[in-house]
């Protein structure tokens, strides 16, 4: 039997060039150094370094599994050494995901996003990464129940045998620190009363109804695991696709409808998610609109082939131009909602600091 590949995408804000819109390349190079040299002893099968906005991306096949001590150390080394020499190149918010002062073993809860899938590989197995800046952990939950539950985005859903039978949806409450599962298309409706709320329950897994791995996200939620704001979330996915899973136009196809997200400029304003080729997730207007990147895989025994960059490509134009009109209707609302998030989804960015100096001098109404 063919021994199973683990893919991990672990991605940090570790310095931003200029402010938070971009990566300085020798950042990407300084990575890409520290996972070669792991390559090079094989911890790693192969490895692909890039970044979205401001934040460091590594995505990494082995065979030691989820949640591997050595393979979340190696991340995190790898995000030090860039922390240092974004440090020396004096880039905004050097080591800003780095939460804590030591690595304790694995990186979930210390301010990277992570998100990691162990499966058997398929003669075809072609994976789809998703990458965003300037949104938080929840941006993903539309977009996956369009391309696992919406037979209206995926018609396979309707007409493939394999996929007919629907999937089963892992959702996690970041807040209450609990977990449930939903089948569709039975529970849709039970699965929707949730995810709708995006800021707390969270998608973190899809699954096929055997039990096969679909999908995979990040869930960390900086704001939770700091205490205050300390930046967005910055989220990753990874979703197979053909065969029992939607086909990869029907991955890709939620994104042609530009939905509201959290985040934007100081993390505390809701804006369009923009479908972008690479070299255009470099957010700078009012510190976006939100990006979104889309990366494209064939793996053969754990080596990654590719990437294809799926948004570089005229068919999401218009969902690029949508996201244009909508950033331009929501920033003329400046500092009104819905462009600013409501006062209770506030409570972790820098505005309590300013609520708090006026605090004394609010009187009883007489």
């Amino acid at each position: 039997m063919t021994e199973p590949i683990t893919l991990s995408v672990i991605k940090a804000d570790v310095g931003g060039y200029v402010g938070h819109s971009a990566m300085h390349e020798k950042l990407l190079e300084e990575a890409g150094l520290h996972l070669e040299n792991a390559k090079t002893r094989e911890t790693l099968v192969d490895y692909y370094v890039t970044a979205c906005g401001d934040d460091l991306e590594l995505i990494m096949t082995h065979h030691r599994g989820v949640d591997n001590t050595e393979i979340h150390q190696l991340a995190w080394e790898v995000f030090e050494a860039c922390t240092a020499v974004a440090k020396k190149l004096k880039l905004y918010g050097a080591g800003q995901d780095l939460l804590v002062d030591a690595f304790s073993g694995n990186v979930r809860g210390m301010g990277p996003g992570v998100a990691e899938m162990e499966f058997t590989e398929r003669e075809a197995e072609p994976i789809i990464i998703y990458m965003a800046d300037k949104t938080s952990a929840g941006a993903w939950n539309l977009p996956l129940y369009k391309m696992f539950a919406d037979p209206f985005n995926t018609a396979g859903l309707i007409i493939a045998p394999t996929m007919h039978d629907g999937f089963r949806f892992e959702v996690h409450d970041v807040k209450g620190h609990k977990r449930i599962f939903f089948d569709t298309p039975a529970e849709a409706y039970d699965l929707l009363v949730f995810i709708g709320a995006s800021g707390r329950y969270l998608i973190k897994a899809v699954y096929s109804k055997d039990g096969d791995i679909a999908a995979v996200s990040s869930t960390e939620r900086l704001a939770l695991i700091a205490g205050k704001y300390v930046g967005k979330d910055d989220p990753v996915c990874i979703v197979r696709s053909q065969g029992k899973f939607p086909a990869v136009g029907e991955v890709l196809e939620p994104f042609t409808m530009p939905h509201i997200v959290e985040g934007w400029m100081r993390g505390s304003h809701y804006g369009p998610l923009m479908p972008v080729p690479v070299r255009h997730a470099t957010p700078s207007r009012f510190d976006g609109p939100p990006r979104v990147i889309s990366l494209g895989f064939q793996l053969a025994d754990g080596r990654l082939v590719g990437p294809r960059d799926m948004f570089d490509d005229p068919g999401f134009d218009r969902a690029r131009e949508q996201c244009g009109e909508l950033a331009d209707r929501l920033r003329r609302h400046g500092p009104f909602e819905p462009h600013r998030l409501p006062m209770e989804e506030m409570e972790y960015t820098t505005l309590p600091q300013v609520m708090a100096k006026l605090g004394d001098r609010w009187q009883p109404l007489p």
